[in-house]
């Protein structure tokens, strides 16, 4: 059953960050294929296979791990973890929040920056081959695609008038589903009680 495991996690990885690799460095001609797919055509197929790859890979990783211990992390790398959680929820959500604050204009692209926080503080926690192969993918992401848009002069939320109550709304909303993700969400989900001795 490991070797079903393993094909899925390597699978899911590829197939996500295929699909997120390619977005980032497509052409963005007539010619491209978003252009002559229809934007709605190459969305869906976007998001479809972004949904299998997400699937597969988290249904892999969690079967698999902890997948070949690389060493036992000491106990206090998680409250680094835990303590980088919180800005990273507060930057999702202040990607997404409207009316947009000044902590969206100031970053550009919270959500690239909230998946790098994201992925280190998982690193920092996960001393095993398969977090480090997950967590690590996701980092390099980040920062493979944070230089890609800057490339393309993608300034992100750098032009938009901010209000401050988009800053207050996204750490208030942000620290509310850290304590969720904390208290309930994170074990539910991936399984694992954060707040386990």
């Amino acid at each position: 059953m490991e070797l079903l495991y393993m094909l899925a996690f390597f699978a899911g990885l590829l197939l996500f960050f295929g699909t997120h690799y390619y977005t980032a460095f497509r052409s963005r001609d007539e010619n491209s294929l978003a252009v002559r797919l229809g934007w709605p055509a190459y969305m869906g197929l976007y998001s479809l296979l972004t949904l299998v790859g997400f699937v597969a890979l988290v249904w892999g990783y969690g079967m698999l791990k902890p997948w070949i211990p690389l060493a036992t992390p000491p106990y206090w790398t998680r409250h680094i973890t835990m303590a980088l959680m919180l800005p990273a929820m507060i930057l999702i959500v202040a990607a997404y929040m409207r009316p947009a604050g000044f902590l969206k204009k100031a970053v550009k692209h919270p959500m690239l920056l909230a998946v790098k926080i994201w992925a280190l503080a998982h690193l920092i926690a996960n001393w095993d081959l398969a977090s480090f192969i997950l967590f690590g993918s996701f980092l390099i992401y980040g920062v493979v695609d944070r230089i890609a848009v800057k490339r393309r002069g993608d300034m992100g939320a750098a032009t938009i008038k901010p209000n401050v109550l988009g800053d207050l709304l996204s750490i208030a909303v942000g620290l509310a589903l850290y304590l969720l993700l904390i208290y309930e969400l994170h074990y539910l989900l991936i399984g694992v009680d954060v707040l386990a001795g």
